[in-house]
């Protein structure tokens, strides 16, 4: 792994564990196991780093989620498949987490990479769910759109209600709602949660 690299995968770490407010330049430099010229060789500071790390995180974000997503099966089946694929839920998103920092959000650069990345989990999740529905696997009543914003919002709302309880059943729980919340209104033979 080059210096680089390093770096980037360090504050990938240190942002999922600390946020931005919580990642210092030293702890970085610890992290990954260099010094600090090495840090202001590859990066002008802290908030372009971060942005590399963000975006990095938000690349792996979108190819895990997809790897479930383009998976065999119904249009049910698909979501059920990002739904139930397995997570850290007491670590929470990645992604998701860094709209609690408020250095994330007021900054246009570092935001945009999140927004980004939960849009497009959104458009991606509503574009299978459009697909059922030509495809006759739901009933004419579903909303591809607003049923997957709030896919996105189960997962992310999940997140935080198993971190405050310090415990994955929350998220469990929220996550079979929406599974049955979808599998009323599909037209064929039930998933199993």
């Amino acid at each position: 792994m080059t210096t680089s690299e390093r770096l980037v995968e360090s504050t990938r770490e240190l942002l999922w564990e600390r946020g931005f407010t919580g990642t210092s330049p030293k702890a970085i430099l610890q992290r990954a196991g260099v010094g600090q010229g090495s840090m202001y060789h590859h990066f002008t500071g802290k908030s372009d780093l971060a942005l590399a790390a963000i975006r990095r995180t938000a690349e792996v974000m979108r190819a895990t989620a997809d790897t479930a997503l383009s998976g065999e099966g119904s249009a049910c089946d698909r979501v059920r498949a990002y739904l139930l694929r397995e997570r850290d839920v007491l670590r929470g998103c990645p992604v998701g987490r860094l709209t609690m920092d408020p250095d994330v959000i007021a900054d246009p650069a570092l935001r945009q990479p999140v927004f980004e990345t939960l849009d497009w989990l959104r458009g991606r999740i509503a574009g299978i769910l459009r697909e059922g529905c030509e495809r006759g696997e739901f009933d004419a009543g579903l909303d591809p759109e607003g049923t997957a914003a709030a896919v996105v919002a189960t997962v992310q709302g999940g997140y935080v209600l198993a971190r405050a309880a310090e415990s994955p059943a929350p998220f469990d729980t929220a996550v079979r709602g929406v599974l049955s919340l979808l599998a009323a209104r599909a037209t064929g033979p039930a998933p199993t949660a």
